[in-house]
C-alpha cells in the first residue's frame, strides 16, 4: 500500500489530481481537486490510502494525514463506502466530523451529502470513542510545524493554547477562524486537550 506520493501536480480533474513522480503519473481521487489549482507544476506530498475490489484498484489522496485518517475511519462504518467518505470531507472538516459524532449530532451529520439519519446514527454508534487518534495525528502534524503562519504569530501566549491553535490549524482551520476562536478562550487556563474541545464545541455552535 501507498503511505503517500511526493511528486508534481501535472493535471486536475473534477474528481482527481494526477501527481507525476519518476516519469509516473498516478491519478488520485480527492475530496477538494481545485484546492491544488494554484499548486500545478509544484512539487508536493499527498497522503494516500489504496482501495482494492476485485472489479476497481483506485487510489484516494488528501493534502493532510489528518484528512486521511478520517477517511479510514468514515469507511469503516457501514454503509459508508470510498465515495461517500470523500463527499463527507468535501464538505467538513475532519475536526467538524469528530465533533459532529462525538456530541452525537444527528443534523449535522444529516447535512454531508448522502448521509440520512440511519447513516448518521450509524457514524455514531460505529466512531463515537474512537476518533481520538485523528485528533492526536492533528496534534502531531502541529508539532512537525516549526511555528504559526507569520501572521498568527502574535494570537497567543500561552504554550497549552499555542499548541491547541496548531492542532486545530492541522485540522483544517484557517487563520481567520484561529484568531476569532483564540480572542474567546484567552482567559482560560486550560490544557491543550481541553482547548481543543472547548474550540470545537464554540465551532459546532457558530
Amino acid at each position: 500500500m501507498y503511505e503517500y506520493i511526493k511528486g508534481t501536480i501535472g493535471q486536475i480533474g473534477p474528481e482527481y489530481v494526477v501527481v507525476e513522480n519518476n516519469g509516473i503519473g498516478y491519478q488520485i481521487l480527492t475530496p477538494n481537486p481545485f484546492v491544488f489549482s494554484a499548486k500545478i507544476g509544484s512539487e508536493m506530498t499527498i497522503y494516500t490510502y489504496q482501495h482494492v475490489r476485485e472489479d476497481n484498484i483506485a487510489l484516494y489522496g488528501f493534502e493532510k494525514d489528518t484528512e486521511k485518517q478520517m477517511f479510514k475511519k468514515l469507511i469503516s462504518v457501514s454503509g459508508i463506502g470510498p465515495k461517500g467518505a470523500l463527499a463527507i470531507l468535501a464538505f467538513g472538516k475532519p475536526a467538524q466530523v469528530v465533533q459532529a459524532i462525538e456530541m452525537e449530532d444527528e443534523k449535522f451529520l444529516t447535512k454531508f451529502p448522502g448521509v440520512g439519519k440511519k447513516t448518521a446514527r450509524q457514524m455514531i454508534l460505529d466512531l463515537k470513542g474512537k476518533l481520538d487518534d485523528v485528533i492526536t495525528e492533528g496534534k502531531a502534524e502541529a508539532a512537525a510545524a516549526a511555528e504559526l503562519p507569520e501572521d498568527s504569530k502574535d494570537i497567543t501566549d500561552s504554550a497549552a493554547l499555542h499548541e491547541a491553535i496548531l492542532a486545530l490549524s492541522a485540522l483544517g482551520y484557517s487563520d481567520r477562524e484561529l484568531k476569532k476562536i483564540e480572542s474567546k478562550l484567552a482567559n482560560e487556563d486550560l490544557t491543550t486537550d481541553q482547548y481543543i474541545k472547548k474550540a470545537l464545541q464554540i465551532f459546532m455552535k457558530s
